[in-house]
């Protein structure tokens, strides 16, 4: 596995650990819906490192997606602070 996937594998990884058992489910409810309304916030879990997006007429597939409105403020939160240390050490951090 390339150094890159394998980053973006383990930081997907550590992002899915922080959600709760009632969030997990809230996402997959979320990736039925067509698409995200423009301007709503999401991560795609295909390319995590690409930090907080917000929804265009042309979003990523939303299989692929984690919206914002699919989790609690404090784990989007948990989720911004985990994508900052990650983007500036080049490191996923482990969930405290």
């Amino acid at each position: 596995m390339k150094t890159e996937a394998r980053t973006e594998y383990i930081t997907r990884d550590t992002i899915m650990k922080l959600l709760s058992d009632d969030e997990i489910a809230r996402v997959a409810t979320a990736e039925t819906a067509a698409q995200l309304n423009v301007g709503d916030e999401y991560v795609d879990l295909t390319a995590p490192d690409g930090g907080v997006k917000k929804a265009t007429v042309k979003s990523a597939p939303m299989g692929t997606v984690l919206p914002r409105k699919a989790v609690l403020d404090k784990t989007w939160k948990d989720i911004v602070i985990l994508l900052a240390a990650h983007k500036k050490e080049g490191v996923a951090p482990t969930p405290s």
